[in-house]
């Protein structure tokens, strides 16, 4: 299963086993990590599961949709890193994925 490390708001790093086929959001929230609030349950319609994704593995996830680009525009803290984490679906490759929470979820 592959781990994925969330550094949640406040900088410190936790490792999850997260099921291939799961969301990086569902990896948080199933393991009770602050700062993904995940409002909408993952249907990708809130931006309330933010995350930035380590540059060196963005490309391990499908590009990202207009949708989500858009409800992206209302979030704070937005780079070019930024992605929902509901969106992000968990592959064999996902294995050592790093995403930084933002303290502005929510």
């Amino acid at each position: 299963m592959p781990k994925i490390t969330y550094v949640v708001p406040d900088g410190s790093p936790h490792v999850v086993d997260v099921p291939v086929g799961q969301s990086v959001m569902d990896g948080s929230v199933r393991n009770n990590l602050p700062g993904i609030v995940a409002e909408c349950g993952g249907s990708c319609s809130c931006a309330t599961c933010h995350v930035h994704v380590d540059e060196e593995h963005a490309a391990l996830f499908d590009e990202a949709t207009d949708e989500e680009r858009e409800l992206l525009e209302y979030a704070d803290d937005v780079t070019e890193r930024s992605r929902l984490s509901c969106q992000l679906i968990v592959t064999p490759a996902c294995d050592g994925v790093r995403v930084t929470i933002p303290d502005s979820n929510g």
